[in-house]
């Protein structure tokens, strides 16, 4: 059985938890917000000076050349945009996984210490009821491990998808760049 003192540890552990974990999420958005910001900084520098080359353009060959140079650079842009937002989306998912895990890694351990002591306690006769308990308990920990190997295999896969897309992407959009 819980005494009091066990269950005000577990729930300041929980609340402490909740702000980390908060914490983590409110740092991802900052940085997203920040990289928003700085990309929006640069394009509408850029836009100013494209701008400003299309009106000093002598003559309609200029001005395609111009248009055209316009699209490389930002399919690169947009890529590394893409890149550098999948990273920060990346990092902070992976901090608060990390944190679930080890939570979760302690809630195994202390449920499997309560089995114990609910087996040491347990009355004579009871050890089938005991040991169907224990067998509960370690399948539900074999299925949770399970799903988390799963997530993060997908998560690799994923992040591998992503990474073959970019390279392709910024692929394509170097030769192009080269015919003009």
């Amino acid at each position: 059985m819980l005494t009091a003192e066990q269950l005000m540890a577990s729930h300041k552990a929980n609340i402490e938890t909740l702000f980390g974990l908060t914490t983590k999420a409110f740092e991802g958005v900052e940085k997203i917000v920040e990289l928003n910001l700085t990309a929006s900084k640069a394009a509408l520098a850029e836009a100013s000076n494209h701008a400003q080359s299309v009106l000093s353009a002598k003559d309609a060959q200029e001005l395609l050349a111009l248009q055209s140079s316009l699209f490389q650079p930002l399919a690169e842009k947009a890529a590394a945009y893409s890149r550098h937002l999948y990273d920060i989306a990346n990092s902070t998912g992976a901090e608060i996984s990390k944190s679930f895990e080890g939570q979760a890694a302690d809630a195994q351990k202390k449920l499997m210490s309560m089995v114990d002591d609910a087996a040491k306690n347990a009355p004579a006769g009871s050890e089938a009821a005991v040991a169907i308990m224990k067998s509960s308990v370690a399948a539900a920990n074999n299925a949770l491990e399970t799903v988390q190997k799963a997530v993060k295999q997908a998560s690799e896969v994923a992040e591998a998808n992503f990474n073959a897309v970019a390279a392709t992407a910024s692929n394509a959009s170097k030769p192009a760049a080269k015919k003009r």
